[in-house]
């Protein structure tokens, strides 16, 4: 009765005996090489520490809204002001950069480097009625602030609704 395969709902057979370390070494070999040639945003290698998101770099966005502008920060920790490029298209914001890492440690009997890299780009849409011509830009601290100033015509075109209450 150990070694009768049990079979479970939208599973592959699964003998309850106990795997050779072979047989093991082999799956695992296999799944590695098959992940080897997905993309590397899905993949995934736990064994080998290395995320599903190797190689990208996800930041921290936030957009907020004031009567006079938009606001946009997001945290882009260990980064600095040359690794980023922001631009202001026809209807969005273009936020790319790149995060370079290198650490290297010589001593007497050793010698350890390691090197990480990661990039990101992210467009974030804009309504009309944002004046191009005054966005401003801060990095301060690893947090990009972003203010996209709204022209005229935008602050005056808002109407408040009253809501009235339902029967």
């Amino acid at each position: 009765m150990k070694n009768l395969p049990v079979k479970r709902k939208d599973e592959m057979a699964v003998s309850r005996s106990i795997e050779h370390p072979f047989e093991t070494l082999n799956r695992r070999m296999n799944d590695l090489f098959e992940g080897f040639f997905k993309d590397p945003a899905t993949a995934g290698f736990p064994e080998l520490g290395l995320s599903k998101n190797m190689g990208l770099v996800s930041p921290k966005f936030e957009v907020s809204e004031t009567d006079n502008a938009f606001l946009v920060s997001a945290e882009l920790p260990g980064m600095d002001e040359k690794d980023i490029e922001l631009a202001v298209d026809q209807n969005a914001l273009i936020l790319k950069g790149e995060k370079k890492q290198e650490k290297e440690e010589k001593k007497k009997n050793y010698f350890y480097s390691e090197r990480s890299y990661g990039h990101f780009h992210r467009t974030i849409p804009i309504p009309d009625g944002v004046d191009k011509s005054k966005v401003k830009a801060k990095f301060n601290k690893g947090v990009l602030s972003v203010v996209l100033p709204k022209n005229q015509k935008l602050k005056t075109e808002r109407k408040k609704i009253s809501i009235s209450p339902g029967d």
